[in-house]
């Protein structure tokens, strides 16, 4: 699994990729948690507002920062 947090660096994008490790090392599950901060990449993943995260490729949420729960609903 491949989960992606897009965003600039801001405060907020650092939370969220915090975030989303916890999430995944809470559920043990084999995922990979990588930052997109390439503006490019993250318009052309149709994002309009940041942070957002994506899970496989598939925008799951933007434009706010989800919880570690939020997060584990999302990936489990």
């Amino acid at each position: 699994m491949k989960i992606e947090i897009l965003g600039t660096g801001c405060p907020k994008c650092k939370k969220l990729f915090e975030n989303a490790q916890e999430a995944v090392k809470n559920l043990g599950a084999a995922a990979d948690v990588v930052k997109v901060e390439d503006i490019q990449q993250i318009i052309n993943a149709g994002v309009m507002l940041t942070p957002a995260i994506a899970v496989d490729g598939e925008l799951k949420s933007s434009g706010k920062v989800l919880s570690v729960d939020e997060i584990k609903k999302i990936i489990s």
